[in-house]
């Protein structure tokens, strides 16, 4: 093959490893649509809007779309939240298959990904707006017993630390703001984000 020939060919290779990782958002969509057959079949659609399950929905769209900031929200998300799922839900209730995938599957979705699509120094405020308005979501369409993302009333087992939800919603949000800032600050170093991603 020429040298001409060679260059000719190489626009076209890398086309095809963006489609093929755009793929990968085949797995995040079936890990939502899993976890959304289970609650349907409960009767308990409401719980859709926990981070970890709405997140794999919107890493999915981030990766059909090549939209590197819903990439990193989401993806951002699943760390925290595959701690926060085996602490208040594995351990009170125990494995469930749909909501391993949308967890611990969502978790390898999200770090395979950002080592691509990378870390910039503003994700964290993604990540905290992303919460706020899902917090507001959940408040307005969530039942107050689901108490999803925990919208409605301190979380069970801080109720004697907290006795107003106002109380515990700021320090909840400080806690937020500053997880994710130093999260974004690590993984920032770790992978940088360049100039302009090209998925």
């Amino acid at each position: 093959m020429k040298e001409g020939d060679r260059e000719k060919s190489k626009p076209l290779r890398d086309a095809k490893l963006t489609a093929r990782f755009r793929l990968l958002g085949v797995l995040p969509l079936t890990f939502f649509l899993a976890q959304a057959i289970h609650y349907w079949r409960l009767g308990q659609l409401g719980h859709m809007l926990w981070m970890c399950n709405i997140g794999n929905l919107v890493m999915a769209i981030g990766l059909f779309l090549g939209h590197a900031m819903l990439i990193r929200v989401a993806a951002l998300w699943s760390i925290p939240g595959v701690v926060i799922w085996f602490r208040y839900v594995v351990m009170q209730w125990g494995l469930f298959g749909s909501s391993m995938s949308a967890h611990v599957g969502g978790l390898i979705v999200g770090l395979l990904v950002l080592r691509k699509v990378r870390v910039d120094r503003t994700a964290w405020l993604y990540c905290l707006g992303w919460f706020l308005i899902l917090q507001l979501v959940s408040r307005a369409t969530t039942p107050v017993e689901m108490n999803v993302n925990v919208s409605h009333t301190v979380y069970q087992g801080w109720q004697q630390i907290f006795t107003a939800y106002w109380k515990f919603w700021l320090v909840m949000t400080l806690l937020v703001a500053i997880g994710f800032w130093l999260l974004g600050l690590v993984l920032n170093k770790l992978w940088p984000a360049r100039p302009a991603v090209s998925l």
